[in-house]
């Protein structure tokens, strides 16, 4: 074993997200060659990967949706005595379900939209529907992420439809924040700078974030100092409220009166240069390869220690 852990860069896995997680894996390898020793891992099961070795590898995941995201692939981990980069496996299962997040940040006093919760055989009725959240709401599965199963509806009859083809078991209802969209990275606690996303369609869903073209960005977001110290603040509460570890992006909504919600918390980010974490982190001085240098150093100091190396 040598002094320094090979970085283990694991991508791929089982969900609907692994061709966002095989582009975010090819570009951490090849950014963080020559920072480290890299071998980069394609995951197509939900089990460890042949070849990793707890005394020899540090894992850096880009894995994203269930499995990678909810827990089950830190588990695995942290049976096998395998150290690795980013929010633990009880910060990451409750960061993957969106009604566990948002109840966490509402008893910590952190802005949230109002919500309802169902199972897609017992949807709620239209009428519930508008009375709790009013006519424009946005649709999310429970437990997904990359904006699958996004959906909007802006009148009633739209609101009827949202319920026609669930695929997942657990939705999610909230009141639609029609404003400024933004998202920020905190490294180790710190706060990265703003981005702002401005989709051409006007929703944020997977065709404009893997669409070229489709969303314009802004780095750092054009804020009032005072509301940029708001959001800031609210983000690195968020970070602690959930007990994040290492790094996390929280994206935040802004109403037309300029009131911030947070939305939720990414645990796993995307990682190609141009994904929002490193336009939060780049924003802020940090190029991709300092990024990843940063991301992975904590889990290297924890590696060194398990094993005494000074």
């Amino acid at each position: 074993m040598t002094d320094l852990p090979v970085i283990a860069v694991v991508c791929g896995g089982t969900s609907p997200e692994r061709a966002v997680s095989l582009g975010s894996g090819k570009a951490v390898a090849e950014a963080m060659d020559g920072l480290f020793p890299v071998e980069r891992f394609e995951l197509d099961a939900e089990a460890l990967p042949a070849g990793l070795e707890s005394r020899r590898h540090v894992v850096l995941s880009t894995l994203h949706g269930s499995f990678g995201e909810d827990g089950g692939f830190q588990a695995i981990l942290d049976e096998a005595g395998i150290e690795y980069a980013g929010c633990d496996q009880k910060c990451s299962a409750l960061t993957f379900d969106k009604a566990l997040t948002k109840s966490v940040l509402s008893e910590a006093g952190i802005p949230v939209a109002d919500q309802i919760i169902f199972d897609r055989t017992a949807p709620p009725s239209v009428s519930e529907v508008v009375e709790r959240l009013g006519q424009q709401v946005v649709l999310k599965p429970v437990r997904q992420g990359s904006s699958i199963g996004l959906a909007f509806a802006r009148s009633e009859s739209e609101i009827a439809t949202l319920f026609d083809d669930l695929k997942f078991d657990d939705w999610m209802l909230e009141t639609l924040i029609v404003g400024r969209e933004l998202s920020l990275g905190v490294i180790e606690g710190e706060v990265m700078e703003i981005v702002e996303i401005s989709p051409k369609s006007g929703q944020f869903d997977y065709a404009s974030k893997y669409t070229k073209g489709m969303t314009e960005y802004e780095a750092p977001a054009r804020l009032s100092a005072e509301l940029e110290r708001e959001i800031k603040a609210i983000a690195a509460a968020t970070y602690n409220a959930c007990g994040c570890r290492d790094y996390a992006r929280v994206d935040v909504m802004l109403d037309g009166e300029g009131r911030p919600y947070v939305l939720e918390v990414n645990t796993l980010p995307g990682m190609k240069e141009t994904s929002l974490m490193p336009m939060s982190a780049g924003a802020a001085g940090l190029s991709f390869k300092a990024l990843l240098k940063k991301l992975v150093e904590p889990a290297i100091l924890r590696f060194r220690s398990k094993y005494s190396i000074c």
